[in-house]
């Protein structure tokens, strides 16, 4: 009998997938530090670069705080070892140089050029390590951009997130997470994983540019598309969606209930659920683009029915005929959802540190790691310098 190579007898035996991966972490605030986290959670070890004294911007970013620190800072940098250095003190950026140098990913999000200036930079460490993946993230690039700040809230307003994000009648408006900085961070973990599979195959790295710019407009996707097909800006429409209804929330008895109907299908089936199996034989309604372009009537007519009845009725009522909807929750009952479906959404990181919101992925062969603690600042100081005195010269030197 044969069997197919590494095939594991039980969930988890192969490891971690990232096992073995060194990361130098020059990377502070929150899409660098998201998207290292992610490595660790994938078993790399990850090696935290922070400030003498001061450490990451956001272990002063509170309140809240937990018993330890910043929620903050906790929240994207569990899985780390943390060491100190002062990069214009010339024995320090030695030490971080000799750590770039034997790590597989560098990432950096200084402003563009600073690495360069400090002798750090890809030029410089692949001379030494051809196999390295040097990662920079910035705001705006580093050719006209790059004397730009780069701030999660100034990209969401500059490229054109706030302007469709809002009440229609009102002001443009933010989401309500760093989501520029979170999607830049996941972008930097897809371009540093196809670079490790693309080493693989050439012994090469590789520098990898990304910015919080361009990673929004290419989150923009239908609305991206659509202002380059029309030419005209798309607009705030609060919760509605500009192509889809309905696909909104809509008022019930004692509160809102969002509903998203994909296809004519599913709304003949809100109808029915509602009692209103008619709406859906009305020529106005009887095709989504109908119902877009009637949608004010549409609200009205769907608002009647769902006055009669609270929320958590509707809910298990649409449910139960299929139909997209939900209650608006908030955070704590969102957790408690995911909590109720088997999905077990956080993960224990540590005695007397409170629980986090874990990797989303679930392995079959392999397996995220055990989660420690987010570091306190220059922690592992002693540790990493062991580990460094006891490397090889990187590949090209000696």
């Amino acid at each position: 009998m044969t069997t197919e190579p590494n095939t594991p007898s039980r969930v988890g035996e192969l490891g971690a997938p990232l096992e073995g991966l060194v990361v130098a972490d020059f990377s502070r605030v929150l899409a660098g530090p998201l998207a290292t986290m992610t490595l660790a959670d994938l078993g790399a070890r990850v090696i935290k670069i922070e400030r003498p004294g001061l450490g990451d911007d956001t272990r002063a970013w509170g309140p809240p705080y937990s018993d330890h620190g910043a929620t903050y800072f906790e929240s994207v940098n569990r899985g780390k070892q943390s060491i100190a250095l002062d990069l214009t003190d010339p024995q320090d950026r030695q030490t971080a140089f000799d750590l770039a140098a034997h790590a597989d990913v560098v990432i950096e999000n200084f402003a563009a050029g600073t690495m360069d200036r400090l002798g750090l930079g890809y030029d410089a460490i692949s001379a030494v390590n051809p196999g390295s993946i040097f990662c920079s993230i910035n705001g705006f690039g580093s050719a006209g951009g790059k004397d730009l700040l780069g701030y999660d809230f100034i990209v969401q307003a500059v490229g054109g997130l706030m302007s469709i994000t809002g009440d229609a009648e009102g002001e443009p408006t933010k989401v309500g997470v760093a989501l520029v900085d979170v999607l830049t961070g996941k972008d930097a973990v897809t371009g540093i994983l196809a670079a490790l599979i693309a080493r693989g195959r050439t012994g090469r790295g590789d520098r990898l540019e990304l910015t919080l710019l361009t990673s929004l407009l290419g989150s923009l996707v239908n609305q991206g598309q659509a202002g380059l097909e029309t030419g005209r800006p798309g607009r705030a429409m609060g919760n509605q969606h500009p192509s889809i209804a309905p696909y909104e929330t809509l008022h019930c008895r004692d509160g809102l209930i969002a509903v998203a109907c994909g296809n004519d299908v599913q709304f003949g089936r809100l109808a029915g659920a509602l009692g209103g199996s008619g709406l859906a034989e009305r020529s106005e309604y009887a095709t989504n683009p109908e119902r877009v372009a009637h949608r004010e009537a549409l609200i009205q007519d769907l608002e009647a029915l769902l006055g009669a009845r609270e929320v958590e009725h509707w809910v298990q009522v649409l449910h139960a005929a299929r139909v997209p909807a939900g209650k608006v929750n908030t955070i704590p009952e969102a957790l408690q959802l995911a909590e109720s479906l088997g999905l077990e959404p956080t993960v224990e990181v540590g005695a007397g540190w409170t629980r986090e919101v874990r990797h989303p992925i679930r392995w079959t062969a392999y397996r995220t790691t055990d989660p420690t603690p987010p570091p306190s600042n220059d922690a592992d100081a002693d540790q990493v310098r062991a580990w460094l005195a006891a490397q090889a010269s990187p590949p090209g030197v000696g």
